[in-house]
């Protein structure tokens, strides 16, 4: 695969629309607070922004309604710092609905090939709304995360986008230019909850063992 650097690419995009005086509508998937920090520092100077929280792979439920009332709790106050209008829409919870297709993967580790189908089913969630709902881009913060490989989301992207002809994806790596700096800033300046696992009942499955392997072993 050749390496794109996705940044660029990115701001490429947003130089084709930022003189003209018209801010473009941008539908953007987040999992949590912290993930859309620098995102919407970054994307807001240019586009009319709703977040959708769209994220029935989180486990368990309350772990899914915490993020979603720090998300919720977030936008308003970014809003109120910055004088901006991000708007944001909840989708409903059905983990196994969405678990359906992963639990095929239960054995795949971390970022393999049970994550890529993951990163797929928001990307194309995301596509979907925006294009019911007449937005003129679509995206996720997914590339912000530093355990996730930014050209693998980027590259899935690609494959989904053109059944979605009249949206057009907003490709990222928000990890650039001290993205991953300013994530942890922001995160001091808002006292954002961070989780301690990516999301899914893998992942929580995998953080909880390896914590616990840890301790006992602390413990010998």
């Amino acid at each position: 695969m050749e390496k794109i650097n996705y940044y660029n690419v990115a701001i490429e995009e947003i130089n084709k629309f930022k003189d003209l005086g018209r801010r473009p509508t941008l539908a953007l998937h987040t999992c949590c607070a912290p993930c859309s920090s620098h995102a919407l520092e970054f994307l807001t100077p240019f586009f009319d922004v709703t977040i959708a929280y769209e994220n029935s792979n989180i486990y368990p439920e309350a772990e899914f309604n915490k993020r979603r009332d720090e998300i919720k709790w977030f936008v308003s106050e970014f809003n109120r710092r910055n004088n901006k209008d991000v708007k944001i829409v909840f989708f409903p919870y059905d983990h196994e609905g969405y678990m359906k297709e992963l639990r095929k993967y239960a054995a795949e580790p971390e970022g393999g090939k049970r994550c890529h189908l993951c990163y797929a089913r928001h990307i194309e969630e995301i596509l979907k709304y925006g294009s019911e709902n007449g937005f003129d881009y679509a995206s996720t913060t997914l590339t912000i995360s530093r355990q996730k490989n930014s050209q693998v989301i980027n590259e899935i992207a690609k494959e989904i986008a053109p059944r979605f002809p009249n949206i057009k994806y907003f490709y990222s790596d928000f990890k650039k230019k001290a993205g991953l700096m300013r994530v942890r800033e922001m995160k001091e300046e808002y006292n954002l909850y961070q989780q301690q696992y990516c999301g899914c009942e893998y992942s929580y499955r995998d953080t909880v063992l390896r914590r616990k392997d840890k301790k006992d072993t602390e413990n010998l």
